[in-house]
């Protein structure tokens, strides 16, 4: 194995490659071979995925000047040195899966960077004292993809806003309990997803810019509204319909002449800060769907007595579905392809 390794890089090196794959090589150190004498000067994608690496050389930056992108995906990877800041053409690092605590201030210093990967790490917080990364964050202007998902963080850098070109933000399955107000002066900011965190409420201008039209905020089981300027994206919400186990215990029903329809077992739930719980009424809609529609193949049974009318046409035809599980949606949810002005259910996030 050392001997193919070493035959590889020495290829590299004697016919100037610009890439380098030395992914699954189950390596616990920086090959030395890539560090000897003037390095790769030419190298310009460096892929290292899937070993055991638990740090970098100090000397990275000297050794392989010409370095655009560089995947440490899937590492051990503890503490990334600060020579890293002086890989100035740097502009794709994928540090995600690796072991990472801390962010070394000198990221800040990669000023070409444009897509930094960070999830899968045991980030619980971004420095937040001069001079560290927080408050340099703000000068990677040509930053377009930040993923921070599945870590420990609790809030975001303050200076984030300053990340004018940043279009594409991943934050999901953190322990954020609050969206940033300055997020929403990201001028080209198209993506924003904050899955399964801990937030309670977005901030009122969310989804201002024409630029925003993608959030997700699945599974956050203390968010209890949207803002309005969100009706008319392409959102994700909480309790996205995925299934819940269901107890043993009888469920709460309603009936409808002969036929009788149980309703979710969440309907037990409601008050509880543990479980996903939907709005009763979003409960009951997508309830009366799934057993008329999947079992009768008809919505005509049910008529203006039974049901109110804005509701008996809103389950002909359900606001959006689900992007992750597929199940329809009717009051909580407004795609894009049906802005709420045109909906039955308009005015009802007022009430």
């Amino acid at each position: 194995m050392a001997s193919e390794l070493c035959k590889t890089i020495s290829e590299a090196k004697l016919e100037r490659h610009k890439n380098l794959f030395l992914n699954y090589r189950n390596l616990h150190h920086f090959p030395l071979e890539l560090l000897k004498d003037e390095g790769l000067q030419y190298l310009e994608r460096l892929y290292m995925k899937r070993n055991s690496l638990t740090t970098l050389p100090e000397n990275l930056a000297q050794k392989l000047p010409n370095l655009v992108e560089l995947y440490l995906h899937s590492n051990n990877i503890v503490v990334v040195p600060e020579a890293i800041g002086s890989l100035v053409k740097l502009q794709f690092l994928d540090l995600s899966d690796n072991a990472l605590e801390i962010v070394c201030p000198e990221i800040g210093r990669l000023r070409s960077l444009r897509h930094l990967r960070l999830a899968n790490n045991q980030l619980k917080y971004l420095p937040a004292e001069p001079p560290v990364w927080i408050v340099e964050v703000g000068d990677l202007r040509e930053l377009q993809t930040l993923d921070i998902s599945t870590n420990r963080l609790i809030t975001l850098p303050e200076r984030l806003h300053m990340c004018l070109s940043l279009q594409y933000l991943t934050a999901d399955r953190n322990h954020l309990w609050y969206v940033p107000r300055h997020l929403c002066q990201l001028p080209s900011l198209n993506e924003l997803s904050m899955a399964g965190n801990r937030l309670a409420f977005l901030p009122l201008d969310l989804g201002r810019s024409r630029e925003l039209q993608y959030v997700y905020v699945d599974n956050n089981i203390h968010l209890k509204g949207l803002p309005s300027y969100l009706y008319n994206k392409v959102i994700g919400c909480s309790g996205c319909g995925s299934p819940i186990q269901v107890s043993e215990v009888k469920l709460l029903s309603f009936s409808s002449g002969q036929l009788t329809v149980f309703l979710p077992a969440e309907v037990k739930s409601i008050g509880t800060e543990t479980d996903h719980v939907l709005p009763l009424q979003e409960l009951a809609m997508r309830t009366l769907y799934n057993t008329y529609y999947r079992f009768l193949k008809d919505l005509n049974f049910l008529t203006p007595i039974s049901l109110p009318k804005s509701l008996l046409e809103l389950l002909h035809c359900p606001l959006g579905h689900c992007h992750r599980c597929s199940q329809p949606m009717f009051t909580i949810v407004y795609p894009k392809l049906f802005p709420l002005r045109e909906t039955p259910m308009a005015g009802l996030h007022q009430g």
